[in-house]
């Protein structure tokens, strides 16, 4: 049974850091790609950062140079450092999980933890 739970959201002050975990169950990372997204009220899901098994790496235009994906296949956590944080990244985060090697293409993401809440304030 696949498993995703993320954790250590919070609030935080504009230009604070936080970091995500996503601890993952039921699969290993070997042939896996994972993503973080994100929603805020009223908008649509952003796919903020993604990460193959072959640790290639994308980031939305929003966070890049701000937020920094890795995982650590040893433990099945995916992490999600975010640094520099703005009032817009308000939002609730997602881990997701696909069974793909590659993130590349448009397949949808099967599995998905219940998400942690991120809010920054000015």
């Amino acid at each position: 049974q696949v498993q995703l739970v993320e954790s250590g959201g919070g609030s935080v002050q504009l230009g604070g850091s936080l970091r995500l975990s996503c601890a993952a169950s039921g699969f290993t990372f070997t042939n896996i790609c994972m993503a973080w997204f994100r929603q805020a009220p009223g908008k649509e899901r952003e796919r903020v950062a993604i990460i193959n098994v072959y640790n290639a790496i994308a980031y939305a235009d929003s966070v890049r140079g701000r937020f920094t994906i890795s995982k650590d296949n040893a433990k099945n956590t995916l992490y999600l450092q975010m640094n520099s944080l703005k009032v817009e990244d308000t939002a609730m985060y997602y881990c997701a999980a696909r069974p793909t090697t590659t993130c590349s293409g448009g397949s949808p993401f099967p599995y998905w933890g219940q998400g942690t809440q991120v809010t920054v304030s000015s």
